[in-house]
């Protein structure tokens, strides 16, 4: 991939405001992108809840009006939950849904309205979209929606010239891991760590810039003959057994 692999092109990350969705924007500025990180936070460029449809389609036009273009949406935002079918709640399954299903959604349908010709959608689903994760019911569903949504958009956005592909990423080191683990297993966090850093076959968790980099490529011009597209980013998870 060449340096300056996303120069002049405009972009929105959402949730980039930390994690995978930060590196992500990181990443994309120093290849030459306006980034722009959408996000619930005080820190972002543009504050916006993306279980808002009003909200999200206001801040995609602003956008659009200020930097007169968006050629890039990288759908980020998304948040966890650890539980099975006995265990989730109507209320878990509506929190899990709102953002990481509707959240997609509302992004989606703004930035298509938007997007020219040769514009590029990334949609980060989840090892746990295509393999069974325990104890992750609510989760397991929302990133297998994420991921027929990204087959959908890319399918249905064909002519427009849109590209629509996904990234499933294993673990992946985050603070949301090192507070997990501490709230879950107070004075046990690096035994835990290990754990979970031991079922990659790789033997460790991914970096949000190594998934950052994935991203970069995908909505690249050099990438240009990729839509419709799953990427698996996890350590051998599911290719590999021992």
């Amino acid at each position: 991939m060449t340096a300056g692999a996303l120069a002049g092109k405009v972009a929105i990350i959402t949730g980039g405001s930390s994690g995978i969705g930060a590196a992500i924007v990181s990443r994309f500025r120093a290849e030459g992108a306006t980034a722009l990180a959408l996000d619930v936070a005080e820190e972002a460029d543009v504050r916006c809840d993306v279980t808002d449809a009003a909200a999200v389609d206001t801040a995609f036009d602003r956008v659009v009006t200020e930097h007169g273009r968006l050629d890039v949406l990288v759908n980020s935002a998304g948040v966890p939950h650890v539980g099975t079918v006995a265990t989730t709640t109507d209320d878990d399954l509506d929190r899990v849904y709102a953002v990481n299903v509707k959240g997609v959604y509302h992004c989606l349908r703004a930035a298509v309205r938007v997007m020219q010709p040769g514009s590029a959608i990334l949609n980060l689903a989840s090892i746990a979209s295509v393999v069974g994760i325990p104890d992750r019911f609510a989760y397991s569903m929302s990133k297998g929606a994420v991921l027929t949504m990204t087959y959908s958009v890319a399918t249905d956005c064909l002519d427009a010239g849109i590209r629509c592909n996904a990234i499933s990423p294993a673990r992946v080191h985050t603070p949301f891991v090192d507070r997990f683990l501490a709230e879950s297993y107070p004075g046990r966090e690096e035994e835990m760590f290990a754990a979970l850093s031991a079922t990659q076959p790789i033997g460790r968790m991914a970096s949000p810039h190594e998934i950052a980099s994935l991203a970069t490529f995908l909505c690249s011009d050099e990438a240009a003959f990729i839509t419709g597209s799953n990427h698996l980013i996890d350590g051998g998870f599911t290719g590999i057994r021992r």
